[in-house]
């Protein structure tokens, strides 16, 4: 694993990111609708929130009041502290039930990329997309990815590709671009 994760502006963060499997799970989690680096920072906010380090069955049975009191901050932790709080903690519930609360577990013990991505997929939150941007990053960033892993990855510029803190606004700029082509070709046949 490397020593951190350039994606917030917090070296502490980043350093979260890359010592604790489950932190960077919360962060891809969280990254939807809200700016990446403040997705991938919440998990460092909500560890110091917490007052603890960050464990799966811990973050599950927290009180969902007072996990959505902890995600609306200030600042809040995403832009609908209420549901990400709550998948927050479902996807807890669900790495603590089923991986013995290793969030690490998920792809160091998959069989290869496709049952990786498969594992994803049904985590609380991981939709395909995410899976697999996920199982990118397992394999490019961390260096972890089971056999296979490059097949089941995303094969478009993601979070996954972003070694340096500064290449974040060109993926930015990258997805704004496709967001605005794929619009374009869902109103080019009115």
């Amino acid at each position: 694993m490397p020593d951190a994760l350039p994606w917030t502006h917090s070296e502490e963060a980043n350093r979260l990111l890359a010592s604790s499997p489950l932190a960077l799970m919360i962060g891809m989690l969280l990254d939807q609708q809200i700016k990446m680096e403040m997705a991938f920072h919440s998990p460092f906010a909500l560890q110091e929130r917490l007052g603890r380090p960050l464990d799966a069955a811990d973050i599950a049975s927290v009180d969902g009041g007072q996990m959505e009191a902890i995600f609306r901050g200030p600042p809040a932790l995403h832009r609908f502290p209420k549901a990400m709080g709550q998948r927050t903690q479902a996807l807890c519930r669900a790495i603590a039930d089923d991986y013995g609360g290793d969030a690490a577990a998920v792809w160091r013990t998959a069989a290869d990329g496709r049952e990786l991505l498969k594992r994803l997929k049904e985590l609380p939150g991981f939709g395909v997309v995410k899976s697999r941007i996920f199982v990118g990053i397992v394999g490019k960033r961390l260096g972890e990815g089971p056999e296979g892993w490059e097949g089941a990855a995303a094969d478009w510029p993601s979070i996954a590709d972003i070694a340096e803190f500064e290449q974040i606004d060109g993926l930015r700029q990258h997805k704004a671009r496709m967001k605005a082509e794929q619009k374009a070709r869902a109103g080019g046949g009115r």
